[in-house]
């Protein structure tokens, strides 16, 4: 019983459950706003591309 007791108090690892978390939230926050970044990313790259022709 102490060992079992020792085993649900032990923390090791938390931080990869964390982590995985982390991504899995990130996924699902791209997959919602996929159109929406898609179109910013591209403006960006407009006039990234605009202003490079003026130089």
């Amino acid at each position: 019983m102490k060992n079992f007791t020792s085993f649900l108090k032990e923390e090791d690892g938390m931080g990869t459950v964390e982590v995985v978390l982390i991504i899995v939230v990130l996924i699902m926050l791209v997959a919602l706003f996929k159109e929406k970044i898609k179109a910013l990313a591209e403006k960006l790259l407009k006039k990234v591309s605009d202003n490079a022709n003026k130089i």
